[in-house]
């Protein structure tokens, strides 16, 4: 039933295993987005009662819940890397520096591709070479080994979801690069495929792992905001320098072709944490505008000789959970505008905020005893004192970057924060934990491209978020962090 659905959606000239080439695909995509323009034809939603509702398939007899699933604890991870373009070689670079883990085969459609990351990589550090798969079919020969536990993703968003649920429909576990999935139809394709397996399936959401979010994390759980009632959070990068860089144009290509916020995990990601999304809450509603496309439309009519362009310049989105919580999220990689993600909590009794200035208001009294000097007052209506909020980073520092942060910045990645994320995908499966990240979340932070896109396409009219754990949102009390010693 789930191959069927996958050869429907994405025929087998789209199963292409690597991040920045893709013309192979380009041809099926085309043909499929000329066929989406016919609305009546494509809708694959209802408006009931003003709202616009996917549909919700019921779980399969055998399939069973995700949540908390813990696989058995093994001894060495052994990967298989899919995609060596942008960041595939520093997925490998960054995995030689934990312990228990070997990389066992590279694929990609780029022999050279390969090449470079077996001598750079891993020949640079005395690591024997890895199996080599190219072709745009020859993911599926690396997904059929027996030796490896893990199919690590770097390849674009079009064809994360064909690759994860063949590698898990083989026994293997899977991590994708964001978002995981670019439709609501592939967030139930491999919800169900995992449901199915009992493998995991983990997006690679490395925002969800930077200092200051982990650290607001750690003090929102111990209660310095009070309680968290709204949530920010972005994607704001300008891309023009960084188009040419992607393989055949697929990006801009993708934008083109699809209204919403096709980016939202990052900005996403570490609120919902926070708010104990599927862990005692859930996204219920969101509502989505946009701007008409300025700069999008110009960079793709000298590009790609176009006249239209769905995705506009800025959109907005916001989110209400059930507990009546609010999340904004914004998407905007066209204009001028500095690197920001936007990252706020507000609470009853405090506030967090990370661009443009990093700092905090909170009420004193929820403070440990002798951090703030007696000659201080903190006011609600300013920061708190530098010193006071260097004190708070240090006594509330995340106890997974207390453990791994000297570590996490000398490998790097984004500062760091992709070694931590790195770092726990590998420290859960040696252990047998649950993941900090479950398919669930993959799906509920993917499926915001398509709801918001057909929010805006009728005119911010709100739209019902999918309940893919499928009634079990509630079951489980909080977020938290697996460790081997609870």
């Amino acid at each position: 039933m789930v191959t069927l659905r996958l050869e429907i959606i994405r025929p087998k000239a789209m199963k292409i295993g690597r991040y920045t080439l893709f013309g192979l695909l380009f041809l099926v995509v085309s043909m499929y987005c000329c066929t989406s323009n016919n609305k009546e034809e494509t809708k694959n939603y209802k408006i009931i009662d003003n709202a616009i509702v996917f549909s919700e398939p019921e779980r399969a007899e055998g399939q069973t819940s995700m949540l908390q699933f813990a696989a058995e604890p093994l001894d060495t991870v052994r990967i298989g890397f899919i995609g060596l373009g942008m960041r595939g070689p520093d997925a490998v670079n960054r995995m030689t520096y934990i312990d228990g883990v070997k990389a066992v085969a590279l694929c990609d459609l780029l022999p050279e591709n390969i090449e470079k990351v077996q001598k750079n990589v891993l020949e640079a550090k005395g690591l024997p070479r890895a199996a080599e798969y190219v072709g745009p079919e020859a993911y599926k020969e690396l997904c059929e080994r027996d030796d490896i536990d893990l199919v690590y993703i770097c390849t674009g968003w079009q064809v994360h979801v064909p690759i994860a649920v063949y590698a898990m429909q083989h026994g293997k576990h899977v991590a994708i690069e964001v978002p995981a999935a670019t439709s609501i139809e592939e967030c139930w394709q491999f919800v169900d495929v995992s449901e199915q397996t009992r493998s995991h399936c983990m997006m690679l959401e490395n925002c969800c792992y930077d200092f200051f979010e982990m650290t607001c994390l750690n003090m929102a759980q111990n209660g310095l905001f009070g309680e968290v009632i709204h949530g920010e959070g972005a994607y704001i990068h300008n891309l023009e320098p960084f188009w040419p860089y992607y393989q055949d144009n697929w990006r801009l290509d993708f934008n083109q072709k699809h209204g919403g916020d096709v980016y939202a995990t990052h900005g996403l990601g570490p609120i919902c944490q926070v708010l104990d999304i599927h862990r005692g809450d859930r996204m219920e509603y969101l509502v989505s505008m946009s701007t008409p496309s300025y700069n999008g439309l110009k960079i793709a009519k000298e590009t790609m000789g176009v006249d239209t362009f769905a995705n506009g310049d800025m959109t907005t989105t916001m989110i209400q959970t059930h507990k009546g919580k609010t999340i904004l999220i914004e998407h905007d990689v066209y204009t001028p505008r500095p690197y920001n993600r936007l990252y706020q909590l507000t609470g009853t009794e405090g506030w967090a905020n990370k661009y443009m200035r990093e700092g905090f208001t909170l009420k004193g009294d929820n403070l440990p005893e002798g951090m703030v000097p007696d000659n201080e007052v903190l006011d609600y209506h300013t920061w708190v004192p530098e010193n006071v909020k260097d004190s708070l980073l240090t006594a509330y520092k995340h106890p997974i970057i207390v453990d791994i942060e000297e570590k996490a910045k000398e490998v790097g990645g984004h500062g760091g924060m992709d070694f931590i994320m790195d770092y726990r995908l590998i420290y859960c499966l040696r252990n047998g934990l649950p993941l900090d990240e479950d398919v669930y979340d993959a799906a509920e932070w993917s499926c915001i491209g398509e709801l918001s896109a057909a929010s805006i396409e009728n005119h911010g009219m709100p739209v019902r978020m999918p309940d893919f754990t499928r009634g079990d949102w509630d079951k489980v009390k909080g977020y938290k962090h697996a460790s081997k010693y609870d």
